[in-house]
């Protein structure tokens, strides 16, 4: 008989995760990504104008939160959009949500682990890219409790990293509010990029809804879970922003290849410079452990439904997780670490995961009020704001990012085709 946490053989994954875990794997995902990855390019792209773009970041990112959270809680299964998506729109746009996820989310694999080899070993970084990699896929391959219990440790001591640079710039004495207005330089256009940008390290509450099968009273803990992980964050990001703005002003944070670790050293204690390194790989691991995990998740629910190889979608049956899913997400992420650069990375990633989260406000935007739809303002303003982001974004990773998506596209109209679909 089956037990009410599934089985390994009905193909089910166990709900061990509590409302705990959940917040602490959304955190994982999204606190060091944008602190120590996205926010020199963001300030590069905006200028003086860096806050609001911040502001509006945090802005599409709660619309698209409370958008997941109440079809994740309908919907608690594994796959995220693509589910969310295939249930309420169609077919096609699960798929494409999926696919969006699939391919963003690998680029956002291998910025992590790069960024991981930036800060660790700067003159062998594709090396301990691809050795990060390879060890948390053995980690997540081994249960995702331990994954939880790890990036646990790994987001308190983050956060820890974090207060202490926030700490050294405010009080150092060489902080000036007057580098927080807004001048001439900030653009609309260079705010709207600088939001796509640092929106790529929000994104990381998802990976609570992609783990929608394996939490615990789903219904009401992922729709607590996502806005706590969410509005933690938030309160990082602006805090570690603010500091690190009043201290080096816009136009050196953008032009810092270590912003943080420049910035304690401004302020007059060089000492954490280090820590703040550390702190930096710390973070970029932590990241890259939940990224996996969430992609992994995804692969499993295409996998189910033949949108990508029927074999991915094999779960162990002593440590019940998708271990043939998680082996070929590990396998293309370290290809890509070993190969390409971070930068690029961060940006095809970002028009991934928009279009991902644009699908996302869609399918919320047809719940009724029954079925918990939230203000019809949220899925509205978070579908606009995830198709101005995206095409807000350099202009090569629009091009790249399109492409790859009208790719996913035409492959499924081939598959439909020759299986002979409507």
């Amino acid at each position: 008989m089956q037990t009410p946490t599934g089985s390994a053989a009905s193909g089910e994954l166990r709900r061990h995760l509590g409302l705990f875990d959940a917040v602490v794997i959304g955190l994982g995902a999204m606190i060091g990504a944008g602190v120590f990855a996205a926010l020199g390019p963001a300030a590069a792209a905006a200028g003086t104008g860096l806050l609001p773009g911040l502001a509006l970041a945090a802005v599409v990112a709660y619309c698209n939160a409370t958008s997941s959270a109440r079809l994740a809680a309908r919907y608690p299964r594994s796959g995220g959009t693509y589910v969310y998506g295939r249930e309420r729109l169609g077919d096609f746009w699960g798929y494409l949500a999926g696919w969006g996820f699939v391919v963003g989310k690998t680029a956002s694999c291998a910025a992590m682990a790069l960024t991981v080899g930036s800060y660790a070993w700067p003159g062998q970084a594709h090396a301990v890219a691809v050795a990060a990699v390879v060890a948390l896929t053995a980690v997540n391959y081994a249960g995702v409790r331990k994954a939880a219990w790890l990036t646990r440790l790994i987001v308190a001591l983050v956060l820890a990293v974090l207060a202490a640079v926030v700490i050294a710039c405010l009080t150092g004495g060489t902080a000036d509010a007057a580098r927080l207005d807004i001048g001439a330089d900030a653009t609309v256009g260079g705010t709207l990029q600088a939001a796509g940008l640092l929106f790529f390290a929000f994104a990381g509450y998802a990976r609570v809804a992609t783990l929608g099968e394996e939490v615990r009273d789903p219904e009401r803990t992922i729709p607590r879970a996502i806005p706590l992980a969410l509005g933690i964050t938030l309160v990082t990001y602006a805090a570690v922003a603010v500091a690190a703005l009043a201290v080096l002003g816009p136009d050196r944070l953008a032009h810092a290849t270590a912003p943080l670790a420049e910035a304690v050293r401004a302020a007059g204690t060089p000492g954490l410079a280090p820590v703040v390194r550390t702190g930096a790989a710390v973070a970029a691991l932590g990241s890259l452990l939940a990224l996996i995990l969430g992609v992994s998740r995804t692969t499993l629910a295409m996998a189910r439904d033949r949108h990508l190889p029927p074999a991915l979608a094999a779960v162990h049956p002593r440590f019940h997780v998708p271990h043939r899913a998680e082996l070929a997400v590990g396998t293309v992420v370290a290809v890509l670490a070993a190969t390409t650069d971070v930068r690029g990375a961060i940006g095809f990633s970002s028009f991934g995961v928009l279009a991902y989260y644009a699908v996302a406000n869609a399918s919320a935007w047809t719940l009724t009020p029954a079925e918990g739809r939230p203000v019809r303002a949220v899925p509205a303003v978070g579908l606009l704001g995830c198709v101005v982001l995206a095409f807000a974004l350099p202009l090569t990773s629009v091009v790249a990012g399109a492409a790859v998506m009208a790719a996913g596209a035409v492959a499924y109209g081939v598959r439909r085709a020759g299986s002979g679909g409507p």
